[in-house]
């Protein structure tokens, strides 16, 4: 199963709230989590020569999903054999709260890493050592995931809203045609005038309409 089939609800609703076309080609602040100082220090230092902004290191998992929060990274490189909460747990908190995609970079390549990395909402995987042609061609393969992930979403988010616009207006215009009696290419024409006339969008007046259904009467 893919990793964008088994992202989180509330990463996808995240999601669908944002603007692909307004969001960066490429991330700028990226964080950098592993309980080994040396190894981190030498990923931030690359990120840094390739113009990202690292932010961090964190130690381990729980100061990984802080800085989250206060620094909102654009993306997160996470290790996963790290205290208090290991990668795999830390990337999950980080996608399903905040969106915000994550690479592992990780000593092992076992099925079982990389299976559970899809269901945490990975979108890369290393293996160490780390060079800084292997950040650069994952950094830009990861987030070119990521653009469609928000894209998909904003998609579906679109296309449920307007399925549901439709049936508001569908339910309103129907009532009309009840309450006064008239026939529905007719019902459809009030509705539009009421937009037309209040200045408002034809799903607001239906709102409206079902509300308070006395709302056209007279």
């Amino acid at each position: 199963m893919s990793a964008v089939a088994t992202m989180n609800e509330k990463a996808n609703q995240i999601a669908s709230q944002m603007n692909a076309d307004k969001m960066p080609e490429s991330p700028v602040k990226i964080l950098v989590a592993d309980d080994e100082h040396l190894v981190a220090s030498g990923v931030a230092a690359n990120l840094k020569e390739l113009g990202f902004i690292p932010i961090g290191p964190a130690a381990d998992g729980e100061e990984a999903i802080e800085l989250c929060r206060t620094m909102q990274p654009d993306l997160a490189l996470l290790d996963i054999r790290m205290p208090r909460k290991d990668g795999l747990e830390a990337a999950e908190a980080i996608f399903n709260q905040m969106a915000i995609p994550v690479i592992i970079f990780s000593a092992y390549s076992d099925r079982d890493y990389v299976e559970s990395g899809a269901r945490a909402g990975v979108f890369g995987y290393m293996l160490k050592p780390v060079t800084q042609d292997q950040l650069r061609v994952n950094i830009s393969v990861a987030w070119s995931r990521y653009l469609d992930f928000v894209a998909k979403n904003q998609k579906i988010s679109s296309l449920e809203e307007r399925l549901e616009n439709r049936k508001i207006i569908e339910q309103a215009k129907w009532l009309l045609v009840e309450k006064k009696s008239i026939d529905e290419p007719e019902a459809m024409r009030v509705l539009q005038r009421q937009a037309r006339n209040n200045r408002r969008t034809l799903v607001d007046v239906a709102q409206s309409l079902l509300e308070n259904q006395n709302l056209f009467d007279g």
